[in-house]
């Protein structure tokens, strides 16, 4: 029997959580020790996602490291975890930026701080459970259960108006988890009645054969809770809020893994439940996520808040994912997952130089900075990279994902290409025009001249997020081996199921490599 590691990233943030609650001291003495209990425990369990990759058959596309156990058995509900190359570097990227976010923390949460580290390792536990659910119930259970660490995060150490952004976040994202609720208990009730007994377990419902009536409405219900995730264009007004009012490792967590979820959510139910409806509807997702990337990047251009205009490049980014899935060819899905990476690293990256800046300052206008390259060289230079990351240049990791996208989306409907290829460049004018305000020029404002550039607990936060940056540029097929085969079957799949005259070529993407077999079947 094998080590349960899948599980033991579900459990270890949450022993480090009992941990923390039982240091003893008054808050101001256990602060440290504290902090430290949880930044070794988010550590640790970065070390354990390594280990995973390490250990994981890049050239399978099975489910591997599979864990199943009873759990509630009269109504076929099991504890039913795994991971493929989907959802294994997703899984990386969270163990990666939670100890940063912990660690940009130290210097800005002063009170509260054991319930702060509590809440922030319950909420690394669900997302773990979230990438690595195969029964809908329990995947449920995990969706929502995350909810309530960033609620509390929000609305306890954000900022003026976090009560308000954090009750939005919640109801915005629980009602529509809500329609996805009914959804499940709908398909088990249809394996109900299918196959006389219920069933949770999504290898199984990926065979159900879901009437098209039925599976207009249930791709509806799984769609809008996805959607409102992303958040795709225009359920997307919770996030901009969200992320200004979220303390800087909420914004980190919330743009580099829990966006995520929604564009993950597409991939993994969505799409291979349900797979004429979502031929029916790839249009209209494609169109929306076209509208948000232009919309995303205009909005973002006239933000004078650096974190409102980093939370607006998010809905336009996270457009590109959506067209991507939309296409549903290896391409498109390929570079789409990579996206998903690329997001979480450069705007997460920009989530913590800005809140750094804010540190130093207490603002986040832009006007109220300029001249910085003279004053923290080393932090502007930092900036700069990860800006660069973000815009897409070539030999950074935002290119690859970018130019998978729009070659899967041109392979399919070269119109939707073109439109979204304008948010790359609107891209690099918000965001260069902001890096320009803020560090060159003359130096207007007294307080800049007196700045301290980067410390030491910053180096260690930023240099990680620019080394990845460049790796994935430099070497994508790294990242890319391990995703192409579960996305090749994902692909052949759904064009198994899907009707013919929707159906587009699903040849595999040039970059990666070509999988020497990949199972139908589940």
């Amino acid at each position: 029997m094998h080590f349960p590691i899948l599980t033991s990233l579900i459990v270890l943030p949450v022993a480090g959580a009992i941990l923390v609650l039982f240091v003893r001291g008054d808050e101001e003495q256990s602060a440290p020790f504290v902090r430290k209990i949880a930044l070794t425990v988010s550590v640790l369990i970065f070390a354990e996602t390594l280990l995973l990759w390490s250990r994981f058959d890049p050239s399978s596309a099975d489910f591997q490291f599979v864990e199943r156990h009873a759990w509630i058995p009269a109504f076929g509900i099991q504890y039913f975890v795994g991971v493929d190359g989907i959802s294994l570097l997703l899984l990386v990227l969270t163990g990666f930026l939670t100890p940063l976010a912990l660690l940009s923390s130290w210097e800005s949460v002063h009170e509260k701080t054991k319930a702060f580290s509590i809440f922030m390792l319950l909420l690394e536990s669900a997302m773990m459970g979230v990438f690595i659910s195969l029964d809908l119930f329990l995947f449920y259970v995990l969706w929502d259960a995350m909810l309530v660490p960033m609620y509390f995060l929000i609305g306890i150490w954000g900022y003026d108006r976090r009560i308000y952004a954090a009750v939005k976040f919640i109801l915005y994202t629980m009602a529509a988890s809500v329609m996805m609720l009914l959804a499940i208990l709908g398909m088990a009730w249809l394996h109900l009645t299918t196959t006389g007994s219920y069933s949770f377990d999504l290898l199984r419902l990926y065979d159900l054969k879901v009437p098209p009536h039925l599976q207009f409405w249930f791709f509806l219900a799984f769609a809008l809770a996805f959607a409102v995730k992303v958040p795709l264009f225009p359920f997307h007004t919770w996030l901009p809020d969200a992320h200004v009012e979220a303390p800087t490792a909420g914004s980190v967590i919330l743009a580099g893994v829990m966006l995520k979820m929604g564009t993950y959510g597409f991939v993994r139910f969505a799409f291979p439940l349900f797979p004429e409806a979502a031929s029916f509807f790839s249009p209209a997702l494609a169109m929306l996520a076209v509208v948000g990337i232009v919309y995303g990047a205009l909005v973002a251009m006239v933000q004078p808040d650096m974190k409102k205009l980093v939370a607006y490049s998010s809905v336009s980014h996270l457009g590109f994912v959506v067209l991507g899935i939309a296409a549903m060819n290896t391409q498109g899905v390929q570079g789409a997952v990579y996206q998903m990476l690329n997001h979480g690293v450069s705007t997460g990256g920009l989530f913590l130089i800005v809140g750094m800046l804010s540190d130093r300052r207490h603002t986040r206008q832009i006007s109220e900075f300029g001249g910085l390259k003279k004053v923290t060289p080393h932090l502007v230079a930092a900036f700069l990279i990860v800006t660069l990351s973000s815009i897409g240049l070539p030999g950074l990791n935002g290119f690859v994902g970018e130019f998978l996208i729009l070659l899967g989306a041109f392979r399919w409907d070269p119109r939707m290409a073109a439109f979204a290829a304008t948010g790359v460049v609107l891209s690099a004018t918000y965001m260069l025009w902001m890096f320009q305000r803020v560090n060159y020029g003359p130096v207007t404002n007294e307080k800049n001249t007196r700045l301290a550039d980067l410390g030491r607990r910053e180096r260690a936060i930023i240099v990680p997020i620019i080394a990845l940056a460049v790796l994935m540029g430099v070497l994508p097929n790294l990242f890319l081996r391990p995703i192409e085969p579960s996305v090749a079957r994902l692909v052949n799949r759904f064009h198994q199921n899907a009707p013919a005259h929707l159906q587009v070529d699903a040849r595999p993407s040039a970059i990666g490599h070509q999988p020497s077999a990949i199972s139908h079947q589940p």
